[in-house]
C-alpha cells in the first residue's frame, strides 16, 4: 500500500498579512484606549482631601522588542517616595502605627477598558 501526499500553492497571503502587521503602528487605537483608561481611573479614584490622585492619571505608549506597550501612570504626589494611587489600592501603614485597608478601585475601573480594548484591537487585525 502506497500513500502519497501532495500540496500546491504558497503562503504569500499569510506572509503579506504578517508583514503588514509587523510594520503597523496601532498608536491611534492605543491613544484612544489610553485616554479611556485615564478617564475610568480618574472617575474611580477616591477624591480624598485634595483630589490630586484622581487628577494625576496619565498613560504612555512605547515600542518593545515584541510589539507595543500601553501603560497607565499616576504621578500625582511627587513630594512623596510612594505611589499614592497604589497605597490606596493595596492599603498601607500610617506613621502612627495604624493601618489603612486596601480599596480595590483600579481593577473594576479597568475591566471595561480591557474588554473594549480587546474588541477594538481584534477588529483592527482583520
Amino acid at each position: 500500500m502506497k500513500i502519497e501526499i501532495t500540496s500546491s500553492g504558497n503562503f504569500k497571503n499569510a506572509e503579506s498579512w504578517l508583514t503588514r502587521m509587523l510594520s503597523r503602528k496601532p498608536t491611534s487605537e492605543l491613544n484612544q484606549i489610553g485616554a479611556t483608561g485615564v478617564a475610568a481611573l480618574s472617575r474611580a479614584t477616591p477624591i480624598g482631601e485634595t483630589g490630586k490622585t484622581a487628577a494625576g492619571w496619565s498613560y504612555g505608549i512605547s515600542r518593545t522588542s515584541s510589539g507595543w506597550q500601553l501603560a497607565w501612570y499616576n504621578r500625582s504626589h511627587p513630594e512623596t517616595m510612594a505611589n499614592v494611587a497604589l497605597l490606596i489600592q493595596y492599603g498601607h501603614g500610617t506613621g502612627t502605627g495604624g493601618w489603612i485597608p486596601a480599596y480595590d478601585y483600579i481593577n473594576p475601573a479597568m475591566r471595561g477598558v480591557f474588554l473594549e480594548a480587546s474588541k477594538k484591537l481584534e477588529g483592527t487585525l482583520k
